[in-house]
């Protein structure tokens, strides 16, 4: 059985399907698995146990500890307590701990071995980073059959859990849904738009700098300096490191307590070691929303821009799903409600563990990732090369989807080939040329500038690993020279729950959006030896005889003799082309 695994900032959760039912397999005071490491002597000390350390007096220091390792993803090492320590390591010590608890818990025997499992990641986790989860679950004795966004699993688990599946999904048939996953570490989002038999992404976003850590010590800074002012603690008069980290711990209980009650206390006996003051700072629900207004401003902004990315008013978003454990929080809900209509924001009760079963029921369904968009390839004048095609089933565990395409360069001019690779902004299974293009990047390679063009074959591998990272590999015949890059910012599609025949994509029209004016780099590169491709001014610097208009094979074009003549200045007054000042075509 194949298990649905949340690896998250600040908790870690394994969710499973039993016949039509969900199961959160949680720890023994019922509620996720903390993702907390605490490393004393040749002991390791995982999950509830290391949290509940930070907490008591006396037992290690804070250098010891390490919370919400997964952003150490991507590091080669870190000091933990004075020892250098791996952060796939670090990370597997979560992992493992939670495998352990999950095959000891009551539900052992749904959960079988717990050795593969598909597992969720933020939307803006990297190349490099996603493949050190892959490797720490690995060392924990996890496969991992599937990376899935948080937020596109949080939408899949509550239309698969709704109450009435088909009903949902007919009130949101052709509209768009945005989630919202509001956590302790990041806050992703992803907008999607329901589709006949699937769930497709328009577009990905979010921040790792508005996540619930980030709450907890804005608002453990700002008691402290209230309380310091209000009875004139000594600026030097610090904490201890392991004071301030069990003040933190009571920020993010009160955040949370706060979410229900008018008001709450904190209390740290001797919090200043000079004085031996004791901390006692009551908070209220206001402050608690004076204090946060700012990051909660800056997520509610990171909404409007993905929004603005693709022209989209907030009227034209049907659902805002929340998930995440920062949901709770009303000082969110109230500024999304302002945004979105309270009729169109919905929390649902299981906010927190949503992403979680979102994962277990895409296990139980063997639903697989598909492309959302077609990966293309900017081309001279103004065509594209399909490089993968939307509807592209993503690969497996172990599995690579990869093809190679044999180019030319039409300018060799500047020394470069440039390979820009673009998506369509909107969604749609045959884009037209008109339509509006994102950039993924570019690609530049070295090629002999005193080639003819046409005449340099290029080769152009392209594939997208198991990590869902599209990778472009570029070479030059001539020149030898090469040149390699990833994006993993893609968006996905998958299948409605009770469909995974996902056959080829058919889009609903949507409004065209028109990106900024702004600079391009002109495409040099083709799939054919065309002369009708080669910019003017090039094709004439090495066929100079096709733009005498005299009868000849590969005479140049019409728009390949303007654009030569663009670049000649005036026959009489020697100004450049268009300057107002030249009138001399105009004299009678």
């Amino acid at each position: 059985m194949i298990a649905g695994f949340d690896f998250g900032t600040t908790n870690s959760l394994v969710s499973v399907v039993v016949g039509n039912r969900v199961i959160d397999v949680l720890d023994d005071e019922g509620l996720p698995h903390p993702s907390v490491v605490r490393y004393e002597g040749e002991e390791v000390v995982v999950g509830r146990e290391a949290r509940h350390a930070l907490e008591e007096v006396g037992l290690g220091v804070y250098g010891n500890t390490v919370r919400s390792p997964k952003f150490l993803l991507g590091e080669e090492s870190v000091t933990v307590g004075g020892v250098d320590r791996s952060p796939i390591e670090i990370v597997a010590d979560v992992i493992r701990h939670v495998r352990s608890e999950s095959r000891r818990s009551s539900q052992r025997h749904v959960l079988g071995e717990l050795d593969r499992a598909v597992v969720t990641i933020p939307v803006n986790m990297n190349g490099p980073r996603r493949a050190a989860l892959r490797e720490a679950f690995a060392h924990a004795g996890i496969s991992v059959a599937q990376f899935v966004h948080e937020p596109l699993a949080a939408l899949y688990g509550y239309l698969r859990g709704a109450a009435d599946t088909d009903s949902e999904i007919r009130g949101l048939m052709r509209r768009n849904v945005l989630v919202v996953d509001w956590g302790g570490g990041t806050l992703d989002l992803t907008l999607c738009r329901i589709e006949p038999g699937r769930i497709l992404q328009l577009r990905n976003g979010g921040t790792d700098t508005v996540g619930g850590d980030k709450f907890d010590e804005v608002i453990r800074d700002e008691v402290v300096a209230r309380f310091s002012t209000k009875h004139g603690i000594s600026k030097s008069d610090h904490p201890t490191k392991e004071a301030r980290l069990r003040l933190l711990q009571d920020a993010e209980r009160n955040k949370i307590a706060l979410s229900e009650r008018p008001s709450v206390t904190f209390y740290r006996p001797g919090y200043f070691p000079e004085s031996e003051d004791t901390l006692e700072y009551p908070l209220t629900r206001q402050e608690l929303d004076a204090i946060t207004r700012p990051l909660v401003t800056s997520g509610i902004r990171e909404i409007e821009a993905l929004l603005d990315s693709v022209g989209m008013a907030p009227a034209q978003v049907s659902l805002c799903l929340v998930a995440g454990g920062m949901a709770a929080m009303p000082s969110i809900r109230s500024r999304l409600h302002e945004l979105f209509g309270p009729e169109r924001v919905l929390v649902p009760v299981n906010s927190a563990t949503l992403v979680s079963q979102g994962a277990a029921r895409i296990a139980h369904d063997s639903q697989r990732l598909v492309l959302a968009k077609p990966i293309e390839l900017e081309m001279a004048r103004g065509s594209r090369l399909p490089l993968l095609r939307a509807g592209t089933t993503m690969p497996n565990d172990g599995e690579v989807c990869q093809d190679r395409f044999h180019l030319y360069c039409t300018d060799p001019t500047d020394g470069l080939a440039k390979f820009s690779i673009v998506a369509p902004t909107e969604l749609a299974d045959q884009p037209q040329a008109s339509d509006p293009r994102t950039s993924l990047g570019m690609v530049a390679i070295a090629v002999d500038k005193t080639a003819p063009p046409l005449v340099e074959r290029l080769e152009l591998d392209v594939k997208v690993d198991d990590n869902l990272i599209l990778s472009v590999s570029a070479m030059s015949k001539q020149r030898g020279d090469e040149a390699h890059a990833s994006y993993f910012d893609l968006e996905f599609g998958i299948g409605l729950p009770g469909s995974n025949d996902l056959g080829p994509i058919d889009i609903a029209d949507t409004e065209a959006y028109v990106p900024d004016d702004g600079l391009i780099a002109r495409a040099n590169v083709a799939d054919q030896q065309d002369t009708r491709l080669v910019p003017g001014d090039v094709f004439y610097q090495h066929r100079p005889h096709a733009f005498s208009r005299l009868p000849g094979p590969d005479q140049a074009t019409d728009e390949q003799l303007i654009e030569h003549l663009y670049y000649k200045p005036c026959a009489v007054c020697k100004r450049k082309w268009g300057d107002p000042a030249c009138r001399c075509a105009s004299v009678a």
